[in-house]
């Protein structure tokens, strides 16, 4: 399969899945709008395509591990590393075909792609691993324009409910309670991202791996007007009452950081640094 298909046939099967279903997507992602909008899409790919995307994953000790309080897991964005097909995988939601119908599902205007995959690209969760309740960055790594889109697709068979390792979306706020996307084989997640967007992952607790492929979008223009920059914040789960102090510090502090230095003190060691 690797030598025979590339992005752009990777993207005609993403366009059509969701050309036929591109209403039921519109209308999914207006009903939940005023709060976080989000859709997703089931059996996106054929299974081989899917399956070859796990058994290809790279393991845990080839990719970065990140362990603080507010979260553990493992990322990768140096896609050269890594088997070609999930290169071409990632890039084909780059597609400029599948930017448009999303930008017309969500209805945002001058909606781009990330080529350096600040922040996207290859996540692996596995046994204890966890992302707590979160804002993202509001803005790319030149805080030139606006995150609003974060693009999940879920790669790890038979990823059962029980197992943790989902998708939160918290529409109300991180002291209420989380609505579930569970994180199954072969689903496209998307989400929107603004100032009060919080989501989260929940802890893994088998020994197993959920794997998936990253992207997000930005725009010229925040999807709420009162939105302002601010660095990725992080919160305490609803029980979590000391670590919530923590981690408004944390977050209170990283802020006036970047009132100061405007692009961080050092940049994001998270982009694809590609060869010349």
């Amino acid at each position: 399969m690797q030598s025979t298909i590339d992005r752009k046939k990777i993207a005609d099967l993403i366009l059509d899945k969701i050309s036929h279903q591109k209403s039921n997507l519109k209308k999914a992602y207006n009903e939940t709008k005023s709060k976080i909008g989000c859709f997703y899409i089931d059996d996106l790919f054929p299974e081989e395509l899917a399956n070859a995307c796990f058994e290809l994953f790279p393991k845990q000790d080839e990719m970065r591990c990140l362990k603080s309080i507010r979260e553990y897991k493992y990322i990768s964005a140096q896609m050269d590393k890594h088997n070609p097909l999930l290169e071409e995988v990632l890039y084909a939601f780059q597609d400029e075909r599948i930017i448009k119908i999303i930008s017309e599902i969500c209805d945002i205007k001058s909606l781009y792609a990330d080529e350096s995959l600040y922040a996207g690209g290859l996540s692996l969760m596995a046994e204890d691993n966890f992302l707590n309740p979160h804002l993202d960055n509001s803005h790319d790594a030149e805080r030139e324009r606006w995150r609003v889109l974060n693009l999940l697709y879920y790669v790890t068979p038979n990823w059962k409910n029980e197992n943790g390792g989902h998708l939160e979306l918290w529409p109300d706020g991180p002291k209420k309670e989380p609505l579930v996307i569970e994180s199954m084989f072969n689903r496209l997640a998307v989400m929107a991202t603004h100032s009060t967007s919080w989501h989260s992952v929940n802890k893994v607790v088998v020994n197993d791996q959920r794997r998936c492929i990253s992207n997000y979008y930005f725009s010229d223009y925040s999807l709420k007007e009162d939105d302002k920059f601010h660095v990725t914040k992080y919160r305490g789960r609803p029980e979590e009452i000391l670590k919530n102090i923590v981690l408004d510090f944390d977050a209170n502090l990283r802020m006036l950081i970047r009132k100061v230095f405007k692009k961080g003190i050092r940049k994001n060691p998270h982009i694809y640094k590609k060869q010349d």
